[in-house]
């Protein structure tokens, strides 16, 4: 990338926000493609678009590639606004406008007002019945496909740069995972009922509540961090991240089904695109950025994941904090840590063994083997994947779907179960997404 003389403000020429018609920035230096990433793309994106070690240039990736360098700008504005008038005061304020309404808080500041704007009026491609039908569709994928995301998320968040930084640095998987690990849970399993992103139900209220706790934390980073690191790697927890963890929350599993044979239609993946583009929305994510359909999702997931870089020094610090328990000195010792095998061989499976190794390599995991477990996660994950597809083509099925996404997911409610459970005996209760009221002022954590 060609290096611009800054601003005449000082700021990197690249830390605004896009307008129609500007021409498009390019990528950040940090983010190229990674050998480590190919596998897991091409394996379930493969069937729909043409995966290359480096991804296919095309005009979303191009626009993935400009939104790095910028955040979520309506939030980013509030709150650096609430920064000028005291945390406590703009939490109150951003509460009252959530539970009852913009025009119920006394002298509202601009920003709160434009945020609101696009809160209160859902965008003109929305259509609530195809949302509702992309829910249902994306609740019913199978156990295996859930499983996937889920891994890649992880690994994601664990491994690739910017999400790997952006977490290590906040410190919360080091000191507070149980409450991290309840917010996530508690957030994806709300997502997943009915009507869940009406403008009045509480769910809506805590999407806008992780979205400013985001904000929150993308400026204590820039704070932190500084010029020189935005130059390289862009902004932290960036919009095109933003979007491209949607395109993959709401892909990956239904595409993992259809390549072990419970085959899906182009009209039931945009229906799964048009659920999670909504859901992008209301977490702040530029309209323009927002794919229609899942072909142009697809382009995007796979740039991302592309370009989610190498393990930076957060994971190792990372890892070894969810290791340090085990000890490769005693019988005791080296007897769970061969224990964990079946575990990282599941995360080999859908993940790819590279991933794992690089999560590994500083940790006392790092040589445990991961077949025959691998292998044997997959014939599992395989079997459940085609029983599910003769279940699709029994008597019923249509019946049977409606009742598995009538209330919720039940496999997110099960793992909400779990992490209630953690939470409380590390006496942590409620979800209230306040963790970061202080950050954006400095504070680390």
């Amino acid at each position: 990338m060609t290096e611009l003389p800054p601003a005449a403000d000082g700021r990197h020429p690249y830390d605004y926000y896009y307008r129609p018609g500007l021409p498009l920035r390019p990528p950040p230096p940090r983010a190229v493609p990674s050998e480590l990433w190919f596998e897991p793309r091409k394996a379930l994106l493969g069937p729909w678009i043409d995966v290359r070690r480096e991804p296919v240039d095309t005009p979303r990736t191009r626009l993935m590639a400009d939104h790095l360098w910028q955040g979520d700008e309506p939030m980013d504005e509030l709150v650096a606004a609430f920064r000028r008038m005291g945390s406590a005061g703009g939490r109150r304020m951003l509460n009252q406008a959530l539970e009852h309404g913009i025009e119920s808080v006394d002298e509202p500041l601009p920003e709160l007002v434009n945020l609101f704007a696009c809160l209160d009026d859902p965008p003109a491609w929305y259509d609530p019945d195809l949302w509702e039908y992309g829910r249902r569709l994306w609740i019913n994928v199978s156990l295996a496909g859930k499983m996937a995301m889920g891994v890649q998320d992880f690994m994601g968040t664990f491994v690739g740069s910017e999400v790997a930084s952006a977490v290590g640095q906040t410190g919360r998987f080091v000191n507070d995972p149980y409450r991290r690990g309840l917010e996530s849970s508690v957030w994806f399993r709300s997502v997943t009922a009915p009507r869940a992103l009406e403008r009045w139900n509480p769910i809506f209220a805590d999407t806008v509540r992780v979205r400013f706790m985001h904000a929150q934390v993308r400026a204590m980073l820039r704070n932190t961090w500084g010029d020189e690191h935005f130059a390289r790697h862009g902004n932290p927890i960036s919009n095109a991240t933003t979007m491209g963890a949607a395109v993959t929350f709401g892909l990956t599993p239904i595409c993992f089904d259809h390549v072990h044979g419970r085959r899906c239609s182009t009209a039931q993946l945009d229906a799964v695109m048009h659920y999670w583009g909504y859901i992008a929305y209301v977490f702040g994510v530029a309209e323009e950025l927002i794919p229609r359909s899942a072909a142009e999702g697809m382009e995007m997931a796979d740039y991302m994941v592309a370009t989610a870089g190498i393990a930076p020094q957060w994971t190792a610090t990372m890892a070894g904090a969810a290791t340090r328990k085990f000890s490769t000195t005693t019988p005791t010792g080296r007897l769970q840590i061969a224990a964990t095998a079946p575990l990282l061989g599941a995360l080999s499976y859908y993940s790819g063994p590279r991933l794992v190794r690089a999560l590994l390599a500083d940790t006392p995991l790092r040589a445990v083997p991961l077949e025959p477990w691998s292998s044997l996660v997959g014939a599992v994950a395989a079997t459940e994947v085609r029983l599910r597809a003769i279940d699709d083509h029994l008597p019923g099925a249509r019946g049977r779907m409606i009742r598995r996404a009538r209330h919720i997911d039940p496999m997110w409610d099960r793992n909400t179960r779990l992490a209630r459970y953690l939470a409380a005996r590390a006496g942590i209760r409620g979800t209230p997404f306040d963790h970061h009221d202080a950050s954006a002022a400095g504070c680390p954590v």
